[in-house]
């Protein structure tokens, strides 16, 4: 990688930044690119190491350069913020990740394939689709709220009771509202039936991966922290160990030391795969809320119930979630089964 130029993109959607290091770091050029003519830039050009920030259409180009049989290395946006010392520029985005990409402390995030991004984006879209389903109803509920008329949560609720109060004659409803009621209920059932068919195809996506299959094996991992997992750590390679890759996901304690003095803290707020470590939260609080109930079954569930009485529910669900990715990291990178250590 010393001997190679480096390749730095600052990426857009149609016109981008393009600097050309020397491996002694002299700057070759710092232009603005077409799509067309990136394509073919990465093409002539001789092997390099070909680096950008890890944001829209990262993962696309990192293949396409991989492709074209360049070194690939995709930065964390943050990390590459750190190196700019002037103003904002493309130019000197640009410069900021070359600055960044020889260096050796400076990991590369994973990049998918093609399935895996298509699996991922089909995870965001059945996301948006459930999010629009709750809001069209929120907002029929909340309309309907504003003349007195109350229902349940849930959308079992809505469908029972709606048909029942736009039939009722003295509930005070004026007609013309009445038809935009109609309407807004026919247009949420158009989304609930979106939004099972993207489930049923994602869920039909996930029971013949085997890697997710293998991961749904582990206490409070469902099918979406399965397939969250598998997307983040791949094989493992990218991770010199499972504490590195449960702080790539934010399930560790910050750490502010110096002179000599380590100092512990919270768990990020910022830097985190936030979607992911909130899935991974809410099933180790499903398994916390069955666990103490009952006595445990395996040595996990008793250092589970010892952490609770010790630290609380909370802290309890964060730890089984760091100890999940740990667990999960350790079977990727040894193509191995969980086996829980069942109490004799």
């Amino acid at each position: 990688m010393e001997k190679d130029n480096i390749i730095a993109i600052d990426l857009a959607k149609s016109v981008f930044q393009v600097c050309k290091v020397s491996p002694r770091g002299k700057i070759i050029y710092n232009r603005e690119v077409s799509r067309k003519r990136l394509k073919e830039l990465l093409v002539k050009e001789t092997k390099s190491l070909v680096a950008m920030e890890a944001c829209a259409t990262a993962h696309y180009w990192a293949r396409y350069a991989e492709r074209a049989g360049h070194q690939v290395k995709v930065i964390n946006a943050r990390i590459v913020k750190g190196f700019q010392t002037k103003q904002k520029t493309d130019k000197n985005d640009a410069i900021a990740i070359a600055t960044a990409a020889p260096l050796e402390h400076i990991q590369s995030i994973r990049i998918h394939s093609v399935e895996e991004q298509a699996m991922q984006s089909t995870e965001r879209a059945r996301n948006l689709a459930l999010t629009h389903v709750i809001a069209q109803s929120n907002q029929i509920r909340g309309l309907l709220l504003e003349f007195g008329i109350v229902i349940p949560q849930g959308i079992n609720s809505l469908r029972r009771n709606l048909p029942m109060i736009l039939e009722d004659a003295e509930n005070d409803l004026p007609d013309s509202f009445r038809q935009i009621v109609m309407s807004l209920w026919e247009h949420l059932e158009v989304q609930i039936e979106h939004a099972d068919a993207i489930t049923s195809s994602l869920k039909g996506t996930i029971e013949s991966n085997q890697v997710c299959q293998k991961l749904m094996k582990l206490e409070g991992v469902g099918p979406i922290g399965a397939l969250g997992l598998s997307l983040r750590l791949g094989k493992g390679e990218h991770y010199s160990n499972g504490r590195n890759a449960a702080a790539s996901i934010g399930l560790t304690p910050k750490q502010h030391s110096s002179g000599g003095k380590e100092n512990i803290g919270h768990i990020s707020k910022q830097c985190a795969d936030k979607r992911l470590r909130a899935t991974l939260y809410q099933g180790a609080l499903s398994v916390v809320s069955l666990v103490i109930n009952r006595p445990p079954k395996t040595n996990k569930e008793q250092w589970l119930k010892a952490l609770i009485a010790r630290r609380g529910k909370k802290v309890a669900a964060i730890a089984l979630a760091n100890k999940t990715v740990r667990t999960a990291y350790a079977i990727l990178k040894s193509d191995s089964e969980y086996e829980p250590q069942v109490i004799v």
